[in-house]
């Protein structure tokens, strides 16, 4: 039953990643946020495989899954959705430059952070503030979420501003849990605690499009309201 929850948890992040990746793309033209959606759903593909192939730790696939870990969770799910959020939010409208950059540093994030994973953090050194980095960044970003739920529910979109808020508590939760409150009931691969964090970060996925897409809906109402009111003074 713990494996097929795992396995369900894990194929609806890599849904929500490049349904909703694709969306942001096609629909708003938001890059920042489709190609994070799509890495995210990337690393849930590769965490799939390598699970179905044995979850061995000399596999190439386990040493990707690190990677793409380390990339959301330093750049992807912080930065990135922060600049990404802003078009609604701040009207901004990253040039191209910005959009290469950030990735770039996610990039090299990932690549120098994912050699911390799995270390003692009694131990390990760095690897504590590495873990204590990754609940700051996870933190400040829930700030702007809150100001983002804030917007929503201020539009009158109050579900979507709701489920903004719960998202990311949840998400909060599982940031905190990942390396400094492990589960005592679960098993030696944590199958308890990754199911649960699946699940999250695809709903986070689905959450964060439909509240997206309700401010920039009204975001449109406002300029086309606006634009009729100034035809009419004319």
């Amino acid at each position: 039953m713990k494996e097929a929850l795992f396995l369900l948890a894990d194929l609806w992040m890599i849904f929500a990643g490049y349904f909703y990746g694709w969306k942001f793309i096609r629909r708003y033209g938001n890059y920042l946020l489709g190609l994070e959606w799509m890495v995210v759903a990337t690393s849930g593909s590769n965490f799939l495989l390598w699970s179905l192939f044995g979850a061995k730790s000399d596999s190439v696939l386990y040493d990707l899954a690190y990677f793409f870990d380390a990339f959301s969770r330093s750049v992807g799910i912080t930065l990135i959705l922060v600049l990404g959020l802003m078009k609604v939010t701040h009207r901004y409208e990253p040039s191209r430059r910005v959009d290469i950059g950030v990735f770039g540093t996610a990039i090299v994030a990932g690549l120098f952070l994912r050699q911390f994973h799995g270390a003692d953090l009694h131990t390990g050194g760095i690897a504590f503030w590495v873990a204590v980095f990754y609940v700051v960044v996870n933190l400040l970003t829930a700030v702007f979420l809150g100001y983002f739920a804030k917007r929503l529910w201020n539009a009158g979109a109050r579900w979507p501003a709701v489920w903004t808020a719960l998202v990311t508590a949840a998400g909060i939760t599982i940031a905190i849990t990942y390396d400094f409150f492990p589960l005592a009931f679960d098993d030696a691969n944590r199958t308890i605690f990754y199911t649960a964090a699946l699940a999250t970060w695809g709903t986070q996925g689905f959450v964060y499009f439909r509240a997206y897409r309700a401010l920039h809906d009204r975001n449109a109402a406002s300029d086309a309201n606006q634009a009729r009111a100034t035809g009419t003074l004319a």
